[in-house]
């Protein structure tokens, strides 16, 4: 058994994470700080003053309210979509032996390997050679691409985590296949699922890239906030939207690693 003192981090080890964690999120907090500034149209460091009232001006804005809007339903149904074709996917990738299954799990996570400029370049060029013009749906067929990618890589893991055993189990006393799965399969794969989900929803609320090439006219909210930087008036109004999408996505990626950081185990695997 090892002593208390060989388990201890060495001290240089502690300092550099720090500071690796301060190089991170050091700008993090700068946008807190600046969402409560009085200044209007620079960014002063220290700011000359604090205030809430940009709180205020920001929950006052339409357009605001329009893009997350439809930065939510864009990111809620992206990630409807990934669930469903991610899990179809990572169930035949992983409990199917095919010749090519290698070269399908590659492909299907290749768009999130891809530069999003690339996906989005593709994206544009085949929406402009089949004649669909941008609208609501060119956004989600965008963000379904590597919302898939998310889903798929949580599912296929934990599909690889459960035990055979007990599905051969399940259709051996008399299971058809869809209850196999309601049943046995579902409650095995739940939290990387909504993990999944999760990672995919944020991922999702979160886009620029492909966004700017299949939004058309529209605008989600990180595409207002890229356009209000431009703006030399009421910027303090860009930093506080820009503080609840932090708060927005951390919740999502929180959850999402308490419901998988236990997942190393085959479920099944000692019945």
């Amino acid at each position: 058994m090892r002593s208390d003192r060989s388990q201890k981090s060495p001290l240089g080890l502690k300092i550099a994470a720090g500071l690796g964690l301060v190089f991170l999120h050091a700008p993090i907090l700068l946008i807190f700080v600046y969402a409560f500034t009085t200044e209007e149209k620079s960014y002063q460091w220290p700011p000359p003053g604090l205030t809430t009232q940009w709180f205020a001006v920001t929950w006052n804005r339409p357009d605001v309210w329009e893009a997350l809007s439809l930065s939510v339903r864009v990111a809620a149904i992206s990630t409807a979509i990934a669930i469903v074709l991610g899990t179809l996917c990572a169930a035949a990738v992983s409990r199917s032996k095919f010749f090519g299954r290698e070269t399908i799990s590659l492909l299907v996570i290749l768009p999130i390997a891809l530069p999003g400029i690339i996906t989005g370049i593709a994206l544009r060029s085949a929406f402009a050679l089949t004649e669909i013009p941008f609208s609501f749906w060119t956004i989600i067929l965008g963000h379904a691409t590597f919302c898939v990618v998310v889903v798929y890589n949580n599912a296929v893991a934990r599909f690889r985590r459960t035990s055979g055993s007990m599905i051969e189990a399940s259709m051996d006393l008399g299971a058809d296949g869809f209850q196999t799965f309601r049943h046995v399969v579902l409650p095995n794969i739940a939290t990387a699922l909504l993990a999944g989900g999760m990672l995919a929803f944020a991922l999702s609320f979160d886009e620029v890239i492909v966004t700017t090439f299949t939004a058309g006219q529209q605008q989600t909210l990180p595409i207002w906030m890229l356009e209000e930087l431009i703006r030399p008036r009421q910027r303090p109004v860009t930093n506080v939207v820009a503080m609840v999408v932090v708060l927005v996505t951390l919740l999502p990626i929180l959850l999402a690693y308490y419901l998988t950081r236990d997942g190393d185990q085959i479920a099944g695997s000692g019945k």
